[in-house]
């Protein structure tokens, strides 16, 4: 049996109470952002579907930015609560169990960050909480584009984790409403393997040419790419 836990090099992500738990495609998207925020910091930033809080804390580990975290799941919101507690951004960490397609603010943000429930079509599982934080069922693409427009500063950008296929199908979506896909990173597993994942970033500005991580080599080993990315967060990079 695995840890109930992950060790990061400045922070912990205590997981048994969220239906998911910390991978790796989350972790790259985290970096990902994080290094591309760091020329221009935001000042409040919004992470929708929390779950363990792993992406907020990754942001707040590198950027100065007020950070409020809502989560739907009552246990996944208080897990995330609990780690923004016990990390050292705690007073700029603000974890919220609300509906996103209801949840207000006095303010809106300079930028938000979501890895939302991924698949549209595919089977359900017998696992209830697990199926709610893997599909679309409580949160479709449509309803994730409102709540960004209406939470979103004019001039503000989001970043998305999303499956290959199913980023394309967001981006036309995200496209219609006006949002420019300005970064992009496909995530492939090894040489061999086709992207299994995307990472997006739309707002304002020039777009920069798309950028492909592999993250293991032929021989299984962590790729000098992947490995630069996480090092400023993986405990044993």
């Amino acid at each position: 049996m695995g840890n109930s836990w992950f060790q990061f090099k400045q922070f912990r992500v205590e997981q048994a109470g969220s239906a998911m738990k910390v991978c790796t495609d989350a972790c790259i998207q985290g970096a990902w952002t994080a290094a591309s925020l760091q020329s221009r910091p935001p000042s409040r930033v919004l992470d929708i579907g929390t779950g363990t809080g792993l992406l907020s804390l990754m942001l707040a580990q590198v950027t100065p930015a007020i950070i409020d975290a809502v989560e739907l799941d009552t246990a996944a919101a208080a897990q995330a609560i609990a780690n923004f507690a016990g990390s050292p951004w705690n007073t700029r960490l603000h974890g919220l169990q609300s509906d996103i397609r209801t949840f207000s603010s006095p303010e809106t943000y300079d930028f938000i960050i979501t890895n939302p429930p991924f698949f549209q079509n595919d089977l359900r599982g017998p696992d209830a909480r697990r199926t709610a934080a893997m599909h679309t069922a409580t949160l479709g693409y449509a309803d994730l584009l409102d709540a960004i427009a209406r939470l979103l500063s004019p001039g503000g950008s989001f970043s998305i984790l999303l499956p290959y296929a199913e980023f394309r199908i967001f981006q036309e979506l995200a496209k219609a409403q006006g949002h420019s896909l300005r970064a992009l990173l496909d995530i492939q597993q090894s040489p061999a393997h086709a992207p299994f994942r995307s990472v997006g970033i739309f707002g304002k500005g020039d777009a920069q040419p798309a950028e492909t991580l592999v993250i293991h080599d032929e021989h299984r080993q962590y790729t000098p790419a992947f490995s630069a990315l996480l090092q400023p967060f993986y405990l044993y990079l």
